[in-house]
Order: C-alpha cells, then structure tokens, then sequence
C-alpha cells in the first residue's frame, strides 16, 4: 500500500497547505524540488504527473476517488458492513449521523489531508510551469488548464465533504496559506472561486488528448456542469435549500449540450462495462483517475481504497466485507407491471426476486444468494460468504469488486488492490445533470428522452447476468415512461433514476443534500430500516448539521482557531 507521507516532487512550500504538527511540516519527500531547480520544462513536466497521481493517492483509511464511506454508507443506499459495528467504528459513527465527531482520528481527517496535498502537487507544478515560457515549454497553456482543473477537482471534492474550506492557490505565500480561513467566501462565492479554474480548463484544453487519462475541454465542460448544478440549489448557513438558481440551471444545460453534441461520448452498450477492468476507459468515461498493474514497478499503482469491501467468507476474496447494500435500495429496484419503479410503495414489503419483477441494475450492484458473482456464472454468490449476517443482512456490494481471475487483481496480505480505473465523471451523468436542469426549468418534455435512453440502456444490460443454464437469475421488467408526465412526475423520476444508476457509487447522499431533502428521505429510511437492522436503533440526520462532515478538530487546532466550525458540532 501507499505510504501516505512520501509524494515526490512537491515545493518544500507547498507542504504547508494544511497540517497538524511541526513534524509534518519539518517532513522532507523523496525526490524534493526546490524553488531553485524546477524552473525547467523537463521538471514542470514531472510535476504534472505527479499532480496527476496526486487525484489517486488515497486509501482505505482516506478516501479521495471512491466515496463509499461518505456518500454510499451515509445515504439509504449501504450499510457499513464488515465484522460489527465495532469494526472500523468511524464509519458506523459517519452511518448513525449522531455520532460523527469533529475529533474522530482517522477517515475524513486523513481525506481533508489527502486532497490538500494533491492541491499541493498542483500547485507546485502551476508555480513551476509560471518560471517557463512558452517557447521553452509549447505545452505551457494546456498542462497549466491541466493542472487547474485537478485543483478543481479536489477544492470541489472538499466543498461537497465539508462546506467550509480554505481555497488556496499557487500565487500564495507560506504564511497567506496558514492565515488564509477557512470561511473567507461565502457559499456562492466559493463555487465561483472553484468554477474559475474549470472554466480556464474548458477555455484552454484540447477536445481531445493524446494520452488516456488527461484531462481535456469536454471533461472540464462536464465538471463545470456539476459544479454549476450544485450551486444551483443554493443554501442558507444552516445548509438550508433556499431557491433554485434558474440562470445556473442554463449554464447546466448549455455545458452538457456542448458534450452530448460532440459526439466524443456515449453510453456503454452494456452497463456492466462501466464496472470491470476490461472494458476502463470506454465512451462513457468522460474523466477517470488511472490505476496500473504489472507496469515495471515492485507492486504497480493499484487502488486499495474499497480493498475492504470484498466477500469475506469467500476463499479466493477473504476479506473484509465492508459496503453491503441496504434492504431499501435492494427494494428500491421493484418494477410494476409497466416496468417502471414502485415509487411510493416500494418499501412496503421486501422484494422477493422469485416471483416480482425488477430493474436488471439490481444485479449489477447487488450480491444476491445463488446470482452470478460479478458476471462469473460459474460461482454464484452464496449467503456463506457474508460476514455479519445478523447485523448487516444478506446482501453484498458488487459494483467496484473485480473478480479474482482478473489481470486487474492483486491481493495484498488480507487486503485487496486492483489497477480498475475509478471513473470520477461518466456519460450517463451528463445525461442525467441535463435531465435534472430541464426539469427544474420547466422543460420536463425535454428530459423525458434523456431519462428514457439511460432506462433503454438498463433494459439491454442482461446479457452478462445469465446464469449456467443460460436463465436470467431474475425477473426483469423495465420499460420507458411516456409522455405527458407532470413537473412533479419528471422530479420524483429523475430522483429515482440517479439513485438506480449510480447506486452504491456515492452519489446518493450528495444528491440528497442538494436537493434539499436529505433530512426528511434519511429519517424517513431510518425509521424502517431500523425495525430490520437492530444496530440503527439510535440513528439520527439533524438538519442544519449532518448534511456536511466537521471540520476536522486538528485542523481547528493547528490554526489556533483560525479555521471556523461547522454548524451543529
């Protein structure tokens, strides 16, 4: 696994982003590149790659690329899972809403961390491509728009985390980052800050790039998009949803035009190819973080951030099986006798994939007894293979497991890596943010055929869930809705479909803080799922608080104050 202190070639200035003891500060990385000696192309040029992994460097204790912890667990779509809720007790704390403390030690203290050094890597190489010109350097502009949208990417992250963070940039001194708080901007005001830096990407960057996994104009187009349609449903200071931004609703729309118009993307033609190794980087990956195997060095560049979640009873897996989807998702994917979704009833009773119809996508991100295991008939997944079955129930995360069999594949001692890209924008998300805008603009005819191509797309995703005998391992009915639907109508749809879509990826809280909803569907979830889950007897969302994490306590401290806490903690 990575050792989370060593990232090469960082300004030994950049190191004081943010940090909680003299000792990190005194800490000097492999590879060091002082102010002195990165004035060059050659050494601009290594900065950018390193910013590049930067994105990536997380782990299983510091999330950055999968948010299974705090968008998946903490939503209705997952439960923590693992051996009790005892096991990595931060992540039950994060799913009970009322027991997340400011001055938990690990998890979103370590990713706060995680992603103000990968803004240090981009910082360090804008603050190096700024000592080169053009004529020396004929890459300047686009590695500068490069780095500019990793800086996005990250300060975003962070904003959709926590709220309240401090923007920081290559121009600032040592001494404006450690003064510079964490409240200077208000909410609108900080979104700006952040959209600057995608929209000088989207101003500076080629349609297309030579190399796989650089950023170009239509991956910054797409994440302006998301940033815009966030700040779109703008908030009060206790996180309320206040009004619906309608001129931000148009830039949504008018960005995601500009990417579905290029042609540059599609959807897989199969929604299984979004979820393995094999098919990474397909035309549905609009931008995805790299990942490595087998690539000339001792252990590759593998990702171990959801190493944890793998089926523990499972000889060739054996550990630890984290992330188990929830009885309401699994309920959630009930279809009627038209094909389309139980939305007020759904959760009435629990499905019983025998005899009632669903939405093919259960299979894709659910574990079920005798279902094919990541598209491997040949080893159905079992019940034997779940941990804590009286705690967490049956059902086992399967969207970002890779199969043992796959070149992807490393286990390290207990844990497990693969070199499977993390995609951190697809096409189906561009489809659906311009969906979500018309609908909030009064246009919901025109989402209507967006919406119905993702559910198209679902409906012809059976081919690798068959199981030996050829047989489907459950009854599906989906179908496309019709005409004539109502603003209402067209909401409660596009709500649904980005949960079937994106289940278990993360999403899922985020969009239930966007849209202003979180305390009423979370309490709401809570209330039932409890009566089948003892362990969330005493769970509870708080409006006005739990829509964000804390600022983490050492951060306060270290600041002497300076950084201001989030409301509620």
């Amino acid at each position: 696994m990575k050792n989370k202190y060593i990232y090469s070639l960082a300004l030994a200035s950049s190191l004081m982003i943010t940090s909680s003891c003299k000792d990190y500060l005194d800490y000097q990385p492999q590879g060091l590149l002082s102010s002195d000696n990165v004035k060059s192309a050659s050494a601009a040029e290594s900065l950018v790659t390193a910013a590049y992994a930067g994105i990536g460097n997380d782990e299983m204790i510091g999330p950055m690329t999968s948010m299974w912890v705090y968008g998946s667990v903490r939503s209705d779509d997952a439960y923590k899972g693992g051996g009790g809720v005892s096991d990595v007790a931060e992540v039950d704390f994060y799913e009970h809403y009322n027991l997340t403390r400011p001055d938990l030690t690990f998890m979103h203290p370590y990713t706060w961390e995680n992603f103000y050094k990968a803004i240090s890597r981009a910082n360090a190489a804008l603050a190096s491509l700024n000592t080169v010109t053009e004529e020396e350097f004929p890459l300047k502009k686009t590695r500068e728009a490069e780095m500019r949208f990793l800086r996005g990417h990250s300060h975003f992250m962070l904003k959709m985390l926590f709220k309240n963070i401090p923007y920081i940039t290559e121009v600032m001194t040592s001494e404006e980052i450690l003064n510079e708080s964490n409240v200077r901007y208000k909410n609108d005001e900080l979104w700006n800050k952040i959209g600057e830096d995608f929209q000088f990407a989207i101003d500076n960057l080629p349609q297309k790039q030579s190399q796989v996994g650089r950023a170009n104009k239509l991956s910054a187009a797409s994440y302006l998009a998301k940033l815009r349609l966030y700040q779109a449903y703008e908030q009060d200071d206790t996180h309320k949803v206040t009004s619906i931004n309608k001129t931000r609703l148009q830039e949504v729309v008018t960005l995601t035009q500009q990417v579905i118009a290029s042609g540059q993307y599609s959807l897989q033609p199969d929604f299984a190819e979004n979820f393995i190794a094999e098919t990474e980087n397909g035309p549905e990956s609009i931008f995805a973080i790299q990942y490595s195997i087998n690539d000339g060095t001792a252990a590759g560049r593998l990702s171990y951030v959801t190493g944890l979640n793998y089926p523990h009873g499972a000889p060739q897996y054996g550990c630890c099986g984290f992330h188990q989807p929830s009885q309401n998702l699994a309920n959630a994917y009930k279809t009627d006798a038209n094909g389309l979704p139980l939305f007020d009833t759904f959760n009435d009773k629990n499905v019983d994939f025998n005899t009632e119809t669903v939405d093919p996508r259960v299979d894709h991100t659910i574990g079920i007894d005798g279902h094919p295991y990541k598209y491997d008939a040949t080893k159905p997944f079992s019940n034997s293979w779940i941990r804590d079955p009286g705690v967490y129930g049956f059902f086992h995360t399967m969207k970002e497991q890779q199969l043992a069999t796959s070149a992807s594949y490393h286990k390290e001692g207990p844990f497990i890596g693969t070199s499977k890209n993390i995609d951190i924008i697809r096409y189906d998300d561009v489809i659906l943010m311009q969906a979500e805008a018309y609908i909030e603009l009064g246009q919901q005819a025109l989402a209507l055929p967006l919406i119905n191509q993702i559910r198209r797309r679902a409906a012809a995703s059976t081919g690798r869930l068959k199981k030996t005998d050829g047989t489907l391992p459950s009854k599906y009915n989906i179908k496309e809705y019709a005409s004539g639907w109502t603003q209402d109508f067209a909401r409660k749809a596009l709500q649904w479909e980005r949960r079937l879509e994106f289940a278990t990826e993360s999403p899922r809280f985020f969009d239930l803080v966007r849209w202003g909803i979180a305390e009423k569907t979370l309490n709401a979830y809570i209330d039932k799922e409890k009566t089948r889950r003892q362990f969330l007897a005493t769970a509870k969302f708080t409006a006005g608080r739990d829509e964000y994490l804390p600022i983490p306590q050492r951060e306060i401290s270290f600041t002497k104050g300076l950084y201001k806490q989030n409301p509620g903690f």
